[in-house]
């Protein structure tokens, strides 16, 4: 996408979302703040009858939670459940309590970090721990039981993963060595300045290669949508710790461009409510859109594929057994 499609595509207006999520159990990740919270007041609106607040810390949910109005016509439960998305134990914690649910319709995965220094998580840098293994660690976790919730309402389940139009501009140097997340470990100013932009590109090729997987496994008659969506720019706390330079151009660009935080949860509400035909699609502006230019080339194919690997092989290290989930 050019600078100037972009740009437009940032300007372009976010109907507010009208599906109806009556009866439904709906779980969004980093739900305290930004435009966590804002879809979880779209849920409600639309009929929800649960919605948990899955958060890093239980007290800063409670206090989103007494934000929260609910509309008159509607008794639905809200919840604070606690879950540390840089915390590989916790996200299982998270995924075993999910067990108890008798239903589970959508999880939107929103919670994320963005760094331009080096911070360390379970032995690796922490925007890819958070924005691409736990996220993917609690996907599989949880598809057994959208699946199982699927099968008993008649409705098919549906997980989000938040990502980013700045998937388009990820340099993924990562790629040009032996392993590519081995390569995620080191401390290196070139690959740091660039890591969220490649932590949501590898959101995008991991979404496609295990929707992919998924339409070939044994549970494939029993369906659960996944998608992601780019929010596009919005006003939220996503950047708070950015440093130097680049927080200073980021809080620029969000003076003049930025849609607000209610209208970013719009878009994650949207994706909640498409249908099969966003099943390992990349969503923007409330519709099915082509991801970048690379991850559709003969490059880009081969790169996803190594990172599904890498991948597939940390998550059953972390999890013996995870991926037949897929």
């Amino acid at each position: 996408m050019s600078s100037i499609a972009a740009v437009r595509a940032q300007l372009q207006s976010i109907p507010v979302p009208t599906a109806s999520f009556a009866g439904q159990t709906i779980i969004v990740t980093g739900s305290n703040t930004g435009l966590g919270l804002e879809a979880v007041r779209h849920f409600l609106r639309l009929d929800a009858a649960r919605v948990i607040l899955a958060v890093r810390s239980i007290q800063k949910g409670e206090d989103a939670k007494n934000t929260i109005e609910i509309p008159p016509n509607n008794k639905a439960v809200i919840e604070v459940w606690q879950v540390d998305m840089s915390d590989y134990d916790s996200i299982k914690a998270f995924a075993n309590k999910c067990n108890s649910l008798d239903r589970l319709d959508v999880v939107i995965e929103n919670a994320g970090v963005l760094r331009n220094t080096y911070e360390a998580a379970e032995g690796t840098e922490i925007t890819i721990a958070v924005n691409v293994i736990g996220t993917f660690l609690l996907a599989l976790n949880l598809f057994p039981i959208l699946r199982n919730s699927g099968a008993k309402t008649g409705q098919t389940s549906r997980l989000v993963i938040t990502s980013s139009v700045v998937h388009e501009n990820a340099k993924f140097q990562e790629q040009k060595e032996p392993s590519i997340f081995e390569a995620f470990k080191k401390d290196k100013k070139s690959y740091l300045s660039d890591r969220y932009n490649t932590s949501k590109l590898l959101e995008v090729f991991l979404v496609r290669s295990v929707a992919a997987a998924m339409q070939k496994s044994p549970h494939a008659s029993e369906p659960v949508i996944l998608n992601n969506v780019n929010p596009g720019l919005c006003h939220s706390e996503l950047d708070r710790d950015v440093k130097g330079m680049a927080g200073y151009i980021l809080m620029m660009a969000k003076a003049v461009l930025a849609r607000t935080t209610e209208v970013g949860g719009r878009t994650l509400a949207h994706s909640a409510a498409a249908g099969a035909e966003s099943h390992g699609q990349y969503m923007s502006e409330t519709k099915v859109k082509e991801p970048s230019a690379f991850v559709r080339s003969k490059d880009g194919v081969a790169a996803q594929e190594r990172v599904h690997t890498e991948l597939m092989a940390i998550l059953e290290n972390i999890q013996p057994g995870i991926t037949k989930n897929i």
